[in-house]
């Protein structure tokens, strides 16, 4: 005998519950997707916070293994190589256009590089102009937190940068335009150099509400798909009074 609610059986198209199953899989399946990101991102954020606020180790002149410095605070003596600084282009502080400045820096007594992320610095009136930003002589002592590499943007294929302004870095690609020998690892600068670059950099890992937020629409696109089933699957009986 059917499920009958007054004048309405449950009679459902079975067919449609495949679908409606398929769906809520589906959109569960995504659910799961965006809180893995998210647990990524809080792992990564937790790693960044501890980064900060442990002593630096310091960056030896010699080759190392990426993942041993990764997410770690570090600190180098070198020489900037002035003439090899590269401005990211449209990296936005609060609203405003600017550059992320990138030098390598000699690594003292060794022929490695490593390559600092400086700073930001707001774009001038002229796109045609790059800003001008003073780069310390001499050797120098930085701190900041030892990174694999920085998210890139979108650029056409093929794209080759061209000067000094570029719009995305990777360690591979500065070697390639440098020749230089380059550690496998970037560091973001915390420590001063009176050079008037703003340091107030992202944190590494925000964004992780944003997947939360996007994991419980899919949760309840799935049971919205199983409800949807449900109520279409209640028919008028025809001979209910």
């Amino acid at each position: 005998m059917a499920l009958g609610i007054g004048g309405w059986r449950f009679r459902p198209h079975w067919w449609w519950l495949a679908f409606a199953l398929a769906g809520a899989i589906a959109f569960i399946a995504l659910g799961n997707w965006q809180l893995r990101r998210a647990e990524g991102r809080h792992a990564l954020a937790a790693a960044h916070q501890a980064a900060l606020k442990a002593p630096p180790v310091t960056l030896p002149g010699r080759p190392i293994d990426a993942s041993a410095y990764a997410l770690r605070r570090v600190s180098v003596r070198g020489t900037f190589v002035a003439a090899r600084t590269v401005y990211l282009d449209n990296r936005l502080r609060q609203g405003r256009v600017g550059y992320a400045v990138v030098t390598p820096m000699r690594i003292e007594g060794s022929a490695l590089h490593v390559v600092v992320l400086r700073g930001w610095v707001a774009a001038g009136r002229s796109r045609d102009d790059l800003p001008r930003v003073s780069t310390p002589a001499g050797v120098l002592r930085i701190e900041g937190i030892a990174l694999a590499g920085i998210p890139q943007r979108y650029e056409p294929k093929g794209a080759r940068p061209e000067g000094q302004r570029w719009q995305n870095l990777s360690i591979d690609r500065l070697r390639a335009a440098t020749g230089l020998a380059l550690q496998p690892v970037m560091i973001e600068q915390r420590s001063e150099t009176n050079d008037g670059l703003s340091r107030d950099w992202p944190q590494r890992g925000s964004g992780a509400e944003k997947n939360e937020n996007y994991a419980l629409q899919w949760y309840s696109l799935a049971a919205l798909a199983v409800i949807l089933w449900l109520v279409l699957s209640f028919r008028r009986d025809a001979h209910s009074s």
